[in-house]
């Protein structure tokens, strides 16, 4: 399996992402997916450059799949950023199979109709939905900050929250 650890951030790199989780996790490559973010030629400049020299990719849905099961994928340890939990749904419904699954930050979307879960977590209905069907899935989402904080269970966060 190529993909160690999915993080689920809507501010893809940073950081915290760069430094602490391609460190705790010994990714040598970062993939970030997301549709339209992938045919944005400005994020797929910047977001490389905001790696810090770690090896990254800015893919599409399709195309993260494809390369998670190519030849080339499958000797890697992939930090794999999702923008939004349909992504990451939409990547599990595609057959990829991450060890791990995080919900990292998730900034609040003009016109939406969020709640904060965390400080820096909002959800939607919608986004609810996904994260338990992703959840479905088998795997156990949690949420943390920094590689080194206690991981909390996501989805007993969403049904505290009313969700």
């Amino acid at each position: 399996m190529t993909v160690i650890h999915m993080r689920i951030d809507n501010r893809l790199i940073h950081g915290q992402v760069t430094v602490s989780w391609v460190n705790s996790m010994a990714a040598n490559h970062m993939i970030v997916c997301n549709d339209k973010v992938a045919v944005d030629p400005i994020q797929k400049i910047m977001l490389p450059q905001a790696a810090r020299g770690v090896r990254t990719s800015v893919l599409s849905i399709k195309d993260t799949l494809q390369y998670c099961a190519s030849p080339e994928g499958q000797p890697e340890q992939i930090l794999l950023i999702a923008k939004f939990p349909a992504d990451g749904l939409a990547l599990l419904e595609g057959g990829l199979q991450p060890k791990e699954i995080n919900v990292g930050n998730q900034a609040p979307i003009g016109g939406t109709q969020f709640k904060m879960v965390t400080n820096t977590i909002a959800v939607t209905a919608d986004d609810a939905a996904k994260y338990r069907a992703i959840a479905e899935k088998g795997y156990r989402l949690t949420y943390k900050m920094m590689p080194s904080d206690s991981a909390g269970d996501f989805l007993q966060l969403l049904a505290k929250k009313g969700f």
